[in-house]
């Protein structure tokens, strides 16, 4: 096993902290993405409960509206850090694309549907061998994938995707 060296760096303009892994570091996509929810959970508790739940309680709206306001809270200051830790041109492209997947899953469970499913089973109909080169399956592919966007699905009552998506994100304003 490959011992872990890691060490902070602090950028002297931005003053922010970054931690630095060695090359040899065997550190996953996947581990660091993901595998590392559940510490960040128990860090993010341990940051911010205390207050939100003082908030809580003194609030003095009834039962379910508390918790709707946890809720609501929690999920703001989780948005509000991910876009402050982003430089602002990345932060950008991120919040657009946080907004869509958003309003996809909200499409999803209005329609009970998986976009990204039946947009899977749209493409796997179509067949390497029906072209000549990997090219020209890879092209027929991104065609047929742009095309799909448009064209009414079934299961979205005969809505296009892209519009589905397009009108949640009205829906909730985030789109303006």
């Amino acid at each position: 096993m490959t011992e872990q060296k890691t060490h902070v760096e602090i950028d002297e303009n931005s003053g922010l902290i970054e931690q630095v892994f060695d090359k040899d570091e065997d550190i996953t996509l996947d581990k660091q993405l993901w595998g590392k929810n559940p510490k960040r959970t128990q860090a993010l508790k341990d940051l911010w409960y205390d207050d939100l739940q003082k908030a809580v309680d003194e609030d003095k709206s009834p039962g379910e509206a508390k918790k709707s306001l946890t809720f609501m809270m929690t999920t703001n200051s989780v948005m509000d850090m991910i876009m402050e830790c982003l430089p602002p041109e990345l932060a950008l492209e991120v919040s657009y694309s946080i907004d869509n997947f958003i309003a996809l899953g909200l499409v999803n469970k209005k329609y009970s549907v998986d976009i990204a499913e039946e947009l899977e089973k749209a493409l796997s109909q179509i067949k390497r061998e029906d072209y000549d080169t990997d090219d020209d399956f890879k092209r027929a592919l991104e065609a047929i994938e742009d095309h799909w966007w448009s064209i009414g699905q079934p299961a979205l009552g005969k809505k296009n995707a892209s519009d589905a998506i397009i009108e949640m994100l009205s829906k909730y304003g985030l789109n303006e």
